[in-house]
């Protein structure tokens, strides 16, 4: 059973090094992932009173760390103000596929750039209602309400490499979708 009881005092010689480890494989840069750790082990002491005892020290100390990775992330998107962003195309003799360098900033949208932006939402909504079922209810999860990928496995009951192929499928799927009803118009 899981201790109640949190010991701060000693969670730099018990976890330093395994949350360095856990952080360094996911973020590439020792500077980062040691902010990374000061971040946890600050923010597990500002919560501390809400540790409830359910998992151990340890688990509860990770799972701070994964939001403070996934906040990294995110802050670094926003500073760039730009996405990478991969689509697939078929032209007539062959398929294949770019990677866009910048998404437009939606400050610099016009009315007519927000319309369109509506009417497309309308058109993907509208096609992911005639695809399979769960490749839709699985590429809401994971593209628009931004579930982790453990979570849709868990809730699915599939391995990371089938949501994946799951994901490829209902992008093939909308695209289609899209070129027959949004892109001929």
């Amino acid at each position: 059973m899981p201790n109640k009881k949190l010991s701060p005092n000693l969670w730099i010689d018990n976890y330093a090094n395994y949350l360095f480890n856990y952080a360094i494989t996911r973020v590439n840069d020792s500077d980062i992932a040691k902010d990374l750790i000061s971040e946890t082990f600050l923010a597990g002491l500002k919560s501390k009173d809400n540790f409830k005892g359910d998992s151990t020290e340890r688990t509860w100390l990770v799972s701070i760390l994964k939001h403070k990775i996934i906040d990294h992330y995110r802050k670094i998107n926003s500073k760039k103000g730009k996405a990478e962003v991969r689509m697939d195309y078929v032209s007539e003799d062959q398929e294949s596929n770019w990677i866009e360098e910048r998404v437009p900033d939606q400050s610099d949208m016009t009315a007519e750039d927000d319309f369109e932006n509506s009417e497309l939402g309308l058109a993907i909504e509208n096609c992911l209602e005639h695809i399979n079922e769960k490749q839709a209810q699985i590429f809401r999860m994971k593209t628009v309400q931004e579930y982790d990928t453990e979570a849709i496995c868990n809730v699915f009951d599939i391995t990371p490499s089938n949501l994946w192929v799951i994901i490829h499928r209902a992008r093939k799927s909308l695209a289609d979708c899209l070129d027959r009803n949004w892109f001929k118009n």
